[in-house]
C-alpha cells in the first residue's frame, strides 16, 4: 500500500493534531527547545473541514497549524507551490500575527513573541542549507533589536537522504518528505519515540480510506495550481518576449540579428 505524503498540508495537520507527544516533540525539535521546557501547547485552529478545505473565498484554504507554546504564538505553514514574492508574503503573514494579539488593553511590552515556521517544497535561498532563520539584527553589529520576531524556513528539497539520528530537526524533514514504506521504516528504526509515534500515524492515516481520498483530492488541487502557476508565467515570458522583439525591429535589427539575441 502506498503511504500518503505528510508534506500534503491536509496530511501534515491530521498528523500534528492527533497525538500531543508527536506535537511537542516537533516543536521542541524545530525551535531547539528542550522538550522537557515546554509547559503547554495549544493547537489554537485544529479542526480540519473537509467542505472548506479547497476553496475558501475563491482561493484554496491554507491548512497551517496555528499553536500558543507556553508565552510563544508559532505559525506552521507547508507550502508546495511557489507563487513568487514568498519571502515579503511571509513577513507579512507575520507582522499580522504579532499585531493581532495585542488586545486594546495591553501594552505593547505586553506582545508575545512571534514565531513563522515555512516548510517549503522549493528552493528559496542560493545556499545549501535547508534551514534559514531570520531576526531582527543591527546591520553591522547584528545586535539583537528584539526577540520577538523569528521567521524559519525549511527548504525540502536540500534534504538528503542519510539518516542521522542526532540531528532531529532533519529526521522530522525527512519524514515529512517520505512517500515510500522504505523511507518510514529508516525512519523508525531510529529509535527516536516521537518520530516512530509518527510513522505509526502515518501508516494508520494511509490505511484509512477517508484520509486517502482527502488527500489524493488534495494534491489534485495542488497540483492544478502549480499548473496555473506555471502556465502564467510561461504566458507571462511569451509576453515580454513579444514586447523585445518588436522594440527590436522598431530600431531597425534585421531578423537574422533578432534571432542571435533571443536564441
Amino acid at each position: 500500500m502506498d503511504i500518503i505524503k505528510a508534506k500534503l498540508d491536509v496530511v501534515f495537520k491530521k498528523l500534528f493534531t492527533s497525538d500531543d507527544e508527536v506535537l511537542k516533540g516537533f516543536i521542541s525539535d524545530m525551535l531547539d527547545i528542550p522538550k522537557a521546557d515546554i509547559g503547554q501547547i495549544t493547537v489554537n485552529n485544529p479542526n480540519i473541514l473537509p467542505s472548506v478545505l479547497f476553496v475558501q473565498d475563491g482561493k484554496q484554504a491554507q491548512l497551517d497549524l496555528k499553536l500558543s507554546v507556553d508565552d510563544k504564538i508559532v505559525n506552521v505553514e507547508i507550502q508546495l507551490c511557489n507563487k513568487g514574492n514568498f519571502p515579503d508574503r511571509s513577513v507579512y503573514y507575520w507582522s499580522k500575527m504579532f499585531s493581532d494579539e495585542l488586545k486594546k488593553s495591553e501594552d505593547y511590552a505586553d506582545l508575545k513573541r512571534t514565531i513563522c515556521i515555512n516548510i517549503l517544497d522549493f528552493k528559496l535561498f542560493d545556499c545549501d542549507s535547508a534551514y534559514s532563520k531570520f531576526l531582527l539584527l543591527e546591520e553591522t553589529r547584528h545586535e539583537l533589536l528584539t526577540d520577538k520576531c523569528a521567521i524559519m524556513f525549511l527548504e525540502l528539497v536540500k534534504v538528503d537522504e542519510e539518516i542521522d539520528k542526532n540531528d532531529r530537526r532533519k529526521l522530522w524533514l525527512q519524514l515529512i518528505n517520505a512517500e515510500t514504506e522504505e523511507e518510514l521504516d529508516m525512519l523508525e528504526k531510529t529509535g527516536v519515540p516521537e518520530i516512530q509515534k509518527a510513522v505509526v500515524i502515518l501508516h494508520e492515516m494511509s490505511a484509512d480510506e477517508e484520509m486517502r481520498e482527502m488527500a489524493r483530492l488534495r494534491e489534485k488541487a495542488i497540483l492544478d495550481e502549480k499548473s496555473a502557476v506555471n502556465f502564467a508565467r510561461r504566458e507571462g515570458a511569451e509576453e515580454r518576449e513579444s514586447e523585445i522583439i518588436a522594440r527590436m525591429r522598431a530600431d531597425g535589427l534585421t531578423e537574422e540579428q533578432i534571432r542571435k539575441y533571443i536564441e
